[in-house]
């Protein structure tokens, strides 16, 4: 086979492709995303909670659990950064930010 006889599926097939994918990695139900969840706050309370206990807040109360979040979303922000197009300068390093008036 030549490189001329090698043809691209064509787009209606790659579509297809793409919507059987997303089709069977959607297929979790909703106990099964609540589960992993729950086990995904259960791995935060073990590794935050502590920390959270010594800085005063009362075991399994509200604000506990919201220095739990906080605390993993701060160590995120550390490691992954803030995203895509929130770096420095998003609003002031652009033209706006630029110009003299």
């Amino acid at each position: 086979m030549s490189f001329l006889s090698f043809r691209l599926p064509s787009p209606a097939a790659t579509g297809a492709l793409l919507c059987l994918a997303l089709a069977t990695s959607a297929c979790s139900t909703p106990q099964e995303r609540a589960a992993q969840k729950q086990a995904e706050m259960a791995s935060l309370m073990q590794i935050y909670g502590p920390a959270c206990s010594r800085l005063g807040y009362a075991v399994d109360s509200d604000p506990w659990r919201s220095c739990i979040l906080s605390l993993s979303t701060k160590d995120d922000l550390q490691r992954y950064g803030p995203g895509p197009g929130w770096g420095p300068g998003y609003w002031g390093g652009g033209y706006w930010g630029r110009h003299r008036w």
